[in-house]
């Protein structure tokens, strides 16, 4: 249930706890994976190419597509191995950047993580997205959106993100930038769908976001402290209103 019609992923962060999305397209990767030596040359017969510039907007340039190297390959690797542990060597080679480089841009492999985990997040929200346009009536959007959120790849890497938040204060305020935007992308898109098809929900649009969210994430967080039960035991659908026109009813 996610509110970018395609919102993919245009990462620019001024520093580890500050981040902003834009629209785009996500590009596939065709070039051999860089190594640090190699992805060096290559930034620097860049520049020698480009057009001058000020130094500082060289540099913030340089640092902004590094983040963005940096949350893809975390992304990539957490999407490989769910739930399983990604050094920082591992993440700096398949970024082909230095490892010292991580704690430099994000100030730990933990920040790092959340923003790779919410990026992944993102990218299943797409796909839910096109799931929930797919419902011909409320009562299979309901069903097939939970369906859909409780199967996403991302939810172990996302668990672990909140996970991290409670643990440590200095990354909750990083965690609640994501899942405020979150939040707001899922309330415009359901409005936008309820408003195309006629639809109608029982309370706010963004009260509407947050307790379905709410209630997806707990769940994960349940079963990552050790909770037993299964996807039948939790009515997610439930927890949205989403309901036919009175014509329906």
């Amino acid at each position: 249930m996610h509110a970018l019609p395609p919102f993919l992923y245009a990462i620019q962060t001024n520093g580890p706890s500050c981040i902003t999305y834009n629209s785009g397209v996500e590009k596939k990767r065709t070039q051999p994976r860089s190594t640090p030596a190699r992805a060096a040359s290559a930034r620097a017969a860049s520049a020698r190419s480009a057009p001058a510039r000020s130094t500082p907007a060289r540099s913030r340039d340089r640092g902004r597509a590094t983040r963005r190297q940096l949350i893809e390959a975390t992304a990539r690797l957490c999407g490989e191995r769910p739930g399983g542990e990604v050094s920082v060597a591992e993440i700096a080679n398949a970024a082909g950047v230095f490892p010292n480089q991580v704690t430099y841009h994000f100030g730990s492999k933990d920040s790092l993580l959340v923003h790779a985990a919410f990026l992944g997040l993102l990218h299943d929200a797409r796909r839910i997205e096109r799931i929930g346009r797919q419902a011909v009536d409320a009562a299979a959007f309901r069903r097939n959106i939970a369906r859909a959120v409780l199967a996403m790849p991302s939810l172990p890497s996302v668990a672990r993100a909140l996970a991290a938040g409670i643990a440590k204060p200095e990354l909750a305020p990083v965690v609640d930038r994501h899942l405020q935007l979150l939040f707001r992308q899922s309330a415009r898109f359901v409005g936008q769908l309820v408003d195309a098809r006629g639809w109608q929900v029982r309370r706010p649009l963004d009260v509407e976001a947050r307790t379905f969210w709410s209630t997806a994430l707990g769940a994960v967080l349940l079963v990552r402290a050790g909770a037993h039960g299964t996807v039948a035991d939790l009515d997610l659908a439930g927890a949205l209103t989403v309901h036919d026109g009175p014509e329906k009813s």
